[in-house]
């Protein structure tokens, strides 16, 4: 988690930067934008805080150790339905219910309950016959 640390640490600097640069080409005149960036760099503080205290407390992960081998993170990583066409559909579903909101309400209205029927179909997938609930 030292790595993840890092990163979220290294941001922010920048988002301060770039809100006072900010903040000085619009002569302080648009506050939604400086105090969005500088909110940025709170909440990114807020996860590196988060990542160097989680990493303090949980044992070190096989990718944190730089002298490690590939093999030392094989194992199990989970259950994936190998043929599932839910994905797909929830992929799609999602594509238009955005596009919708960027094109019209009525599309985002029309394309609500195939989002839902494909959360739905995805999260139960397995739920059949005496597994039903």
């Amino acid at each position: 988690m030292k790595a993840e640390a890092k990163v979220f640490a290294y941001l922010i600097p920048f988002f301060l930067l770039v809100g006072v640069i900010y903040a000085y080409f619009t002569g302080l005149s648009e506050w939604v934008g400086i105090l969005g960036l500088l909110l940025t760099a709170v909440m990114t503080g807020f996860v590196a805080w988060f990542f160097w205290l989680s990493g303090r407390t949980v044992d070190a992960r096989p990718e944190d150790n730089l002298e490690g081998e590939i093999a030392d993170q094989a194992g199990d990583y989970g259950h994936f339905a190998p043929y599932s066409w839910w994905p797909l559909w929830l992929g799609l579903s999602t594509t238009v219910v955005v596009l919708g909101v960027a094109v019209g309400w009525w599309l985002t209205v029309v394309a609500t309950p195939f989002l839902v029927v494909s959360i739905l179909g995805w999260t139960f997938e397995y739920f059949r016959g005496e597994k039903a609930v």
